[in-house]
């Protein structure tokens, strides 16, 4: 058995980043209109686990990328003046997965 408390595993410093991001959003929605901050969790939710199971673990600076731009966005989001999130879809597949 690896190092554990009270039976969960411990958190890297990184996952750590990724969970407070992500508590830091859904607390961010609270202060939306009840449709908006649905459609926020919703959003979050579905971002969070798509990376999730699409980028690779040890690509870290594609991660560290991923957490500054979820950084800004929520920095967007606490905004008063911010309604909702919008998506860019963009394709990084030679940063997702490197060829080296």
């Amino acid at each position: 058995m690896g190092p554990s408390t009270g039976g969960r595993t411990r958190l890297s410093g990184m996952q750590k980043q990724v969970l407070t991001l992500y508590r830091g959003f859904l607390r961010a929605a609270r202060s939306k209109s009840p449709e908006d901050r649905r459609q926020i969790e919703s959003f979050v939710s579905a971002e969070f686990r798509r990376n999730s199971k699409q980028v690779d673990r040890k690509n870290f600076i594609y991660i560290e990328y991923l957490l500054r731009r979820g950084k800004k966005q929520l920095e967007q989001l606490n905004s008063p003046d911010t309604v909702g999130l919008s998506y860019m879809n963009a394709t990084f597949s030679e940063t997702e997965n490197p060829k080296n």
